[in-house]
């Protein structure tokens, strides 16, 4: 049976920068997709948080960090990310990143939302995730203690006595494969593809959320689930998305009468936090007079110079953001909860560590902060890869295992009943998306029960699953903080100042409590 010393699930940011801060350790990554194609770090456009700029320090950035996160960040956790940042975008550029500089040869900064400095580290204005991951795939290529399997879907972890010794994996034809590992590293990325409008690629499905849900760990925050208020609305799917580095240069959001109407809804205007500006476009866009980010002035002429990715993408669909308004639309964006983690990433469950935006490591609490993710990944993937390498430099013992794992395993279609995964999502959009009530989260998870009887596919159940987690811990949280907002309870209970903590039994109670 095949077998893995050390065992990445996921060929994102995390997962790669995991697997080269390990080496020479044995290390084998799966992929959904050949690397970089299924990644949500490849789309990221804004960059990585780092303050290194003159009059910026991590104790700054960790305030703008825990403003944003609504009073639930581990501000221990916080601080220390901040306080690594300088080192791990050294990493990168010995990497081989090419982040912006200026005439000076310094590191080109600039600012984003609910930043009090201009600390965003990027590659040519709206290019940070791309550049960063073509790097990181020409190092591991090179890297000869670094297997890559693409390719395969991971759709189960295996566990014996209360411990993670292997992963359940899928190929594109529906043949199941058993792969046993001394340790398996979860970096398998967020929850996007189960909203019915995302800026996230397809494998975004919360699989490894799921996966390790139903191993028994605890998971974290769930509820949290961030929209980002400019996906450029022009019906594709997954939905483009107009930086929020655009929002930071100087562009603003009007209707379609011309009004700037995020200056009626918070003093910092298209720079307020993300949730209060995707309310605010959310609320635009319902009332019919549509929202529009204008870049006629600022970046103006220069758009396509400065924002290259956004700009190709505007003149495909007709649009020329030099000139023309982009209408824009929230879509789901990012997930602040995950698979609970300590701080050196290790999950509640023996054997498994999680890593990116699958992990809840307490550092985004209720609402992420701009360009905080890319940070987050490389900070704690090499906190794992240290931990890793702490406990001994042999191979981890995966012998009395082998014979646990030699079962054959039949073929099964891939998501052959689609029909379930296009209810699931417009479920999760109309009753746990931007705007969120009792009766429509309890209605949400009748239906997500429903599915998850009717789905014959793992993967639906894993989608299932990790629906049910974010319905649940919605439902109980009966305050509005952050990225989740309940009209029925509009305000801000100080009481409920903490993170949420659940299993994915205790989502099933309060699911069958209804």
């Amino acid at each position: 049976m095949p077998s893995s010393d050390i065992l990445i699930v996921g060929g994102g940011l995390a997962g790669l920068f995991c697997a080269l801060k390990l080496a020479p350790r044995r290390v084998t990554v799966v992929a959904a997709a050949p690397l970089g194609a299924g990644a949500s770090s490849a789309w990221a456009q804004g960059g990585i948080a780092a303050a290194i700029g003159e009059g910026d320090t991590p104790e700054k950035h960790m305030q703008d960090t825990l403003v944003a996160g609504a009073g639930i960040c581990d501000r221990e956790i916080v601080l220390g990310m901040a306080n690594e940042a300088s080192a791990r975008i050294d990493d990168l550029l010995a990497y081989g990143v090419p982040f912006d500089r200026d005439v000076e040869g310094r590191l080109a900064q600039s600012r984003e939302a609910a930043h009090g400095e201009r600390r965003i580290v990027r590659v040519r204005g709206d290019m940070a995730g791309k550049a960063i991951m073509q790097a990181l795939i020409a190092r591991v290529n090179a890297t000869p203690s670094i297997e890559i399997i693409d390719d395969r879907t991971a759709e189960d972890l295996i566990t014996h006595n209360g411990r993670a010794i292997g992963v359940m994996l899928r190929d594109v034809e529906g043949r199941r494969e058993k792969l046993a590992a001394g340790a398996v590293i979860l970096a398998t990325g967020g929850v996007g593809h189960l909203y019915r409008v995302s800026t996230n690629p397809a494998e975004a499905r919360g699989l490894g959320l799921a996966m390790a849900a139903r191993a028994g760990a605890i998971i974290a925050d769930a509820e949290f689930v961030q929209f980002h208020p400019t996906a450029i609305d022009i019906g594709r799917d997954p939905a483009p998305l107009a930086t929020e580095a655009l929002r930071g240069e100087g562009a603003t959001l009007i209707n379609r009468n011309g009004q700037r109407f995020m200056l009626d809804l918070h003093p910092d205007g298209e720079l307020a936090p993300r949730d209060i500006v995707a309310r605010g476009v959310f609320a635009e866009v319902q009332s019919g007079r549509g929202a529009f980010l204008d870049g006629r002035i600022h970046p103006g002429v220069r758009f396509g110079d400065d924002f290259p990715s956004v700009a190709e993408i505007c003149l495909s669909a007709g649009i020329d953001p030099a000139t023309d308004l982009i209408p824009v639309c929230p879509a789901e964006h990012y997930h602040m909860g995950g698979v609970w983690t300590d701080a050196r990433g290790r999950t509640s469950l023996g054997g498994l560590w999680a890593i990116g935006e699958v992990a809840s490591t307490g550092v985004h609490g209720a609402n992420r902060l701009a360009s905080n993710s890319l940070l987050e990944a490389v900070v704690f993937a090499a906190r794992v890869a240290e931990d890793l390498a702490a406990r001994d430099e042999q191979t981890f013992d995966i012998g009395p295992v082998e014979s646990f794992l030699r079962s054959r395993v039949p073929q099964s279609p891939l998501l052959a009943q689609p029909h379930l995964v296009d209810r699931l999502r417009d479920t999760m959009s109309r009753d746990c998306g931007v705007l969120r009530d009792s009766a429509g989260l309890r209605r949400a998870l009748g239906v997500i029960g429903a599915i998850e009887q009717e789905a014959r596919d793992q993967l639906i159940k894993n989608m299932c699953a990790a629906a049910l987690l974010i319905a649940a811990a919605a439902l109980a949280r009966e305050e509005s903080r952050g990225g989740h907002f309940r009209t029925d309870f509009p305000d801000t209970d100080p009481g409920q100042a903490r993170r949420s903590r659940l299993t994915l039994r205790e989502a099933r109670r309060i699911a069958s409590g209804l």
